[in-house]
């Protein structure tokens, strides 16, 4: 029986919604818990909140703790190019922790951490290629992810130029920096609730939309997997 970690930010309400009541809810670190099990795998499902601290510790803990086998993030995203359109649903190929400096002393570009030649993580390679046999439309994208939520089309426009980013958030840096350090696979699903002219009035109108379509996609995924 494999041990699945679900982490999402603010998007829990659309695995409620789909899995139902939870055999048991654990309050552990600070965090609530859902668990589910049926005859083939354990879930363990916890809403992290907004941020890359809140994200890293959730999966610490999701991989200390519960001792899952795999990591699995679902959730809403804003689209950095026309491509990336409304509802548009993507798998993360690699994130980019574009507010991470230590340039001044280290030397080392923007984003770059010390085990990285670049500042791109990488996320689960063989998750990724199997996601997209499984669902074919999923493109394979860079992630911009950083503390902050990007409303205007310039800011969009700008990260995808500097960074090739096709999508912005702000957790998937601490989820795939945490899950690579402890050698934990991890798979990163997502949906565009704001496109590149889109701001937080529509994320607040699409969020929930898109956060189901995310989930079922990766629901799908996990069946096969």
């Amino acid at each position: 029986m494999k041990k699945i970690g679900f982490l999402v930010a603010v998007e829990m309400d659309a695995l409620l919604r789909r899995y139902g009541t939870p055999r048991e809810t654990r309050s552990v670190g600070g965090f609530e818990v859902h668990c589910y099990a049926d005859d083939r795998r354990e879930i363990y499902a916890i809403s992290a909140g907004a941020g890359e601290i809140a994200a890293a510790a959730a999966t610490a803990l999701l991989i200390g703790v519960f001792q899952v086998d795999l990591v699995l993030n679902y959730g809403v995203v804003g689209g950095l190019s026309e491509e990336m359109k409304l509802s548009r649903s993507c798998v993360v190929e690699r994130v980019v922790h574009y507010d991470f400096d230590t340039a001044a002393w280290s030397g080392r570009v923007v984003g770059q951490y010390d085990e990285y030649p670049t500042p791109y993580i990488p996320a689960t390679p063989e998750l990724v290629k199997k996601a997209r046999e499984i669902r074919p439309e999923l493109r394979a994208v860079t992630c911009a992810s950083a503390d902050k939520f990007v409303a205007s089309p310039e800011a969009k426009r700008a990260l995808h130029e500097r960074w090739g980013a096709d999508i912005c958030e702000m957790e998937a840096a601490g989820i795939v920096l945490s899950c690579n350090r402890a050698g934990v696979p991890c798979l990163l699903i997502k949906t565009v609730s704001d496109s590149v002219t889109g701001g937080a009035e529509e994320f607040h109108r699409e969020i929930d939309r898109s956060a189901a379509i995310a989930l079922e996609t990766a629901d799908a995924i996990l069946e096969v997997l």
